[in-house]
């Protein structure tokens, strides 16, 4: 039989796994954010981007936030081209979807 070393590392207290983990993600997500910023006013151009600006990533959701209720509505209506513009812009699918509110 052969002998094997086993290497036993140092237990780690959940909380800093946990942290590590999240804070990848945060920065892929900030980073992500930062990207669409870059392209927003290119892609959905400049009347819409005075009235609506990326706010916030959820997982490839990305959350928008809008001027008023009818500019919310108007771009309910374009929300299939916009995803398809900022994923175009950056040439990848980083957006999935867009849920928009309230909050210029």
């Amino acid at each position: 039989m052969e002998d094997r070393k086993t290497e036993n590392a140092s237990p780690v207290h959940i909380g800093t796994i946990l942290n590590s983990a999240l804070k990848a993600f945060q920065e892929k997500t900030d980073g992500d954010l930062a990207r669409v910023w870059g392209i927003w006013d290119d892609a959905v151009g400049e009347l819409v981007a005075q009235n609506a600006r990326p706010a916030a990533f959820k997982g490839r959701l990305l959350y928008v936030e809008v001027s008023s209720s009818p500019w919310m509505q108007q771009l309910r209506f374009q929300k299939a081209s916009i995803v398809s513009k900022i994923n175009r812009s950056l040439g990848r699918n980083i957006v999935e979807d867009i849920k928009f509110k309230i909050g210029l």
